[in-house]
């Protein structure tokens, strides 16, 4: 029934095959779990279990979708199309947005990205004085990131404050009354941030008369990187888990590095505890790197405190073993890393397949400039998001009004664009708009409109029209976009001189992204919560060749892989880093970061580490400190030949012969 069951190595199918309980998939690095889990979502379907019935959650949209189309190839049926598939907070929104009312919700919520629930926190600090009492109290981002650990790793304020932000100790009264004015405001303007998303879900999965409502829907629910969930996440999979609806998680802890999103491996390790009887089946066999990386990688976790034990083993043929360079300084290794990118390239190995991996996004400096002194071209991940940059935000605000007329950062925002009109006006004509009462559109578009600055007329009348037609019309979201963009010109031309015309082409790129949506809600929540990456993330100049080589934090690396991986600046401090050492869970989370680091490489690995880091860039100055290699190295050094960059040893001293001929 299944022919292609038999392309699966024995653990595999045990997993796919797996029937009668909860199952746990410990999957090691490249070990196919990508294919398991698509294949047992194919098992389902072709076993007569209604799509529509299998909930299979993710981290990303995208990897949904793949996984959804390579279940659907391998069942030869479109049905996988309708599985409830997606990532925690997507689907989250959707149930809400059909239950909502069950847990308090109002029918066109609108959902905050991250960084517009940092604005709404800029508001109520403002509101209350608390930046004008002549003590320091903490920023918006600071208050964002205590709300958001507390909420997600659900421990008691004063102890995460106390933990992770001991700063704020003595103004934590304050930070409880942030909060609460917090939570009112977004209840009052209708709006609900990532986190209510998931306390929602789970507010319903535990309520009595819609929670078995939604456990009834599916028969089956699969989670994808399960290591990576937080206790809010795990708290959801368990109530949805009835008497009649099997789990099927998979993930490896030893690949859990998201501990500053409050994700924690602990939940996978307890998964045996929290669903009695379940099945742990490890997947050990790795299809993507050769034995002498895997032994390097397998004796850096062997030192790990705690986890499913797990010894990565492959099937390939033996290469080359991995390297440990040991470069005088930092620009020793950034030239190391160049001859070896290119000496690799020689050999066939394509820039695109090369990776330079390292903990933080400045590790990368001191390379960047020898790549571009050697015209080598690169990208660079972990820039902004697309939605982040303003002039996205701007015309989404536009869309987010239209939306919910109560949503004060959108009105704020789109007040604001309009010429004369600043922060005092702007508070002033939300309150005569009516905002607050879901009447503001309405008014602004009526005769009772009410008084802007004179300078304001040709940018008030651009605005309104554009937002009458989207109100009087029953206009798709695209269309809706071309009406606001046109209103969009005069504004971007003042508001930002010089890059207009690539703002609002950025704007062409959101209306061909709506194309797709039939509703302006459906595109802005899913846009929200999960948004593109900025398309310009190329840091070098376009190549005829079009060919660049990959540079990458191990955070965005994780997922990806490469035939070449150089992994820098692999120093104490750095790996691990010395902000990341204050616990003996941080530090375990930093050794499991080179991990994901070193299982990248499929035939070639190469660490370096500089021996001197100079306090300045000019080296001639002299004042440095010394490097040593990560600890987590020591027991991975016989896995590894060893070589040295930037020092050259010569056996004859000429100072010597030279002394030498003048005494004959």
């Amino acid at each position: 029934m299944f022919d292609w069951i038999d392309d699966l190595n024995p653990e595999q199918q045990r997993a796919v095959l797996h029937d009668g309980g909860h199952l746990l998939i410990v999957a090691g690095a490249g070990s196919g779990k990508t294919r398991t889990l698509a294949c047992r979502v194919a098992r389902l379907l072709s076993s007569g279990v209604q799509p529509e019935r299998i909930l299979l959650l993710t981290f990303s949209r995208r990897a949904a979708r793949e996984m959804l189309a390579r279940a659907g190839q391998l069942a030869e049926t479109e049905d996988a199309r309708r599985v409830v598939g997606g990532t925690f907070h997507a689907v989250g929104n959707r149930l809400l947005r059909q239950y909502g009312a069950a847990v308090g919700l109002r029918d066109g919520f609108t959902v905050l990205d991250q960084s517009d629930s940092t604005d709404v926190f800029a508001l109520v600090r403002h509101d209350m004085g608390l930046g004008e009492k002549g003590r320091r109290f903490p920023k918006k981002d600071t208050l964002a990131s205590i709300y958001s650990r507390v909420v997600n790793t659900q421990e008691k304020l004063a102890d995460v404050v106390e933990r992770d932000f001991p700063w704020c100790r003595d103004a934590i009264d304050d930070v409880k009354a942030v909060f609460t004015a917090y939570v009112a405001r977004k209840k009052t303007n209708n709006v609900v941030d990532y986190d209510d998303l998931l306390l929602y879900w789970r507010a319903l999965a535990a309520s009595p008369g819609v929670g078995p409502v939604l456990r009834s829907g599916f028969e089956h629910v699969l989670i994808d990187e399960f290591q990576d969930t937080n206790a809010v996440q795990a708290d959801i999979v368990a109530s949805m888990a009835g008497p009649n609806v099997r789990v099927a998680a998979v993930g490896d802890d030893a690949q859990a590095i998201y501990g500053f999103r409050s994700g924690s491996a602990r939940h996978m390790l307890e998964f045996p505890d929290r669903f009695p009887g379940a099945t742990v089946v490890k997947l050990e066999q790795n299809y993507r790197s050769t034995p002498p990386i895997l032994a390097a990688a397998n004796a850096v976790m062997s030192a790990a405190a705690a986890g499913f034990a797990k010894e990565l083993w492959s099937g390939r043929p033996s290469g080359d073993r991995p390297v440990i360079a040991t470069c005088v300084d930092e620009l020793a290794q950034s030239a190391f890393v160049c001859d070896s990118v290119l000496e690799q390239r020689e050999r066939g190995v394509p820039l695109h397949q090369q990776a330079v991996l390292f903990r933080t996004g400045h590790h990368s400096d001191a390379l960047e400039l020898e790549l571009a002194r050697r015209n080598i071209p690169f990208v660079k991940y972990g820039g902004l998001k697309y939605l982040e940059s303003a002039h996205v935000k701007d015309l989404l605000s536009m869309l987010r009004l239209l939306d919910n007329p109560t949503d004060e950062l959108a009105w704020l925002r789109v007040l604001g664009l309009v010429e004369g009109v600043g922060p005092a006006t702007t508070r002033r004509l939300m309150g005569e708009l009516g905002v607050d009462d879901g009447v503001a559109v309405e008014r602004l578009l009526s005769d009772d409109c009410p008084q802007f600055p004179a300078a304001a007329a040709a940018d008030l009348a651009a605005l309104r029209k554009a937002l009458a037609e989207c109100t009087f019309n029953d206009l798709v979201p695209a269309a809706e976009i071309e009406r606001l963009a046109a209103a969009c010109v005069p504004l971007f031309n003042r508001r930002y001189h010089g890059t207009a015309a690539q703002r609002l082409a950025d704007l062409e790129h959101l209306r061909s992204m709506a194309t797709e949506y039939k509703t302006r809600t459906r595109f802005l929540a899913e846009l929200t919560l999960d948004p593109p990456s900025v398309t310009g993330d190329l840091a070098g100049p376009p190549h005829l060749d079009d060919d660049y080589l990959v540079l990458s934090t191990i955070h965005s690396a994780k997922g990806g892989e490469w035939q070449a991986v150089y992994v820098i600046h692999a120093s104490d401090g750095n790996i691990p880093s010395d902000m990341a050492l204050s616990s003996a869970d941080e530090t375990e989370e930093e050794r499991r970061l080179l991990y994901v680091a070193l299982t990248r490489a499929r035939d070639t690995l190469v660490v370096t580490y500089p021996l001197r880091y100079y306090f300045r860039r000019d080296p001639a100055e002299n004042a440095h400190s010394y490097g040593q290699p990560s600890r987590f190295l020591a027991p991975a050094t016989a896995a590894f030949d060893t070589v040295s960059a930037g020092e050259h040893v010569v056996e004859d001293d000429p100072v010597a012969g030279e002394l030498a001929a003048l005494w004959e």
